[in-house]
């Protein structure tokens, strides 16, 4: 009976594919300096480890510099900390009932903060960058309840359009080691209901009686957004005055 043939020995060599991977272009952050005096008190009590309060007139920057200095303590923090930016959606508070996922019904509320997080970074996909790397959250005050926001640095932004029981759940969600700042304008309330306009002066009564919060008033004389913007805020003030006084509006320019 003959002997089978030996099997032969496979030699496998395992083939080395080197791999051609593009290294991340690092970001680097704009170095901001302050405009106004007020944007100065703001980077000066932030930098002294206060919570912040940002109210006033529109146009005065207080968007841009509260995500320029929450950003600056993210990377400082080797991104162990991350930038959550909260806002309400009046005036369609309920986004459970609009159609899409979550990411879509949230999109239309991010434009503002992709174009100032792009210009910050001097790149035009730093927010889409960030957002992958877990750096960036945006959510609304529909999704906040039932979470707790640890190594953050939370910006609540357009906070005038928070009624009470929404600026009260924001601030108990806020966990270990995170810092908070509110930006907005009381005048520029999208609210039709007078108790829920007025609810945020209530919640800034009581947070200033709390420790380690600053509250900075911005006014016509802090906005940088434009002279044309500047003119009209200094100008409807001036009328809004003379109205609440029993004055007759005078017809006269203002020049500045």
């Amino acid at each position: 009976m003959a002997k089978p043939a030996p099997k032969k020995k496979l030699n496998i060599v395992a083939s080395t594919v080197k791999e051609t991977v593009a290294r991340p272009v690092p970001l680097n952050l704009k170095k901001i300096e302050a405009l106004t005096e007020s944007q100065q008190k703001f980077f000066e009590s932030f930098d002294k480890d206060y919570n912040v309060i940002l109210s006033g007139s529109a146009g005065a920057g207080k968007t841009f510099i509260a995500l320029a200095k929450a950003l600056e303590l993210v990377i400082k923090s080797k991104f162990k900390k991350r930038l959550v930016i909260v806002r309400s959606v009046v005036p369609t508070r309920d986004m459970g009932f609009l159609p899409g996922t979550q990411g879509e019904k949230e999109a239309a509320y991010t434009v503002p903060y992709i174009s100032i997080v792009n210009d910050l970074f001097g790149d035009g996909k730093a927010w889409e960058t960030l957002v992958k790397k877990g750096a960036i959250r945006f959510i609304t005050t529909s999704y906040i309840r039932g979470i707790t926001l640890n190594n953050s640095v939370i910006v609540v932004d357009e906070c005038q359009n928070c009624n009470f029981h929404e600026l009260d759940s924001i601030m108990t969600r806020i966990g270990d080691s995170t810092r908070i700042i509110f930006a907005g304008d009381y005048y520029q309330s999208d609210f039709s209901k007078n108790n829920d306009r007025k609810g945020i002066l209530k919640f800034f009564r009581i947070i200033d009686k709390l420790n380690y919060f600053k509250h900075i008033e911005f006014t016509w004389e802090d906005i940088v957004r434009s002279q044309i913007v500047r003119d009209y805020i200094m100008t409807r003030e001036i009328q809004e005055r003379e109205e609440e006084n029993g004055q007759e509006p005078k017809n006269q320019q203002f020049l500045v």
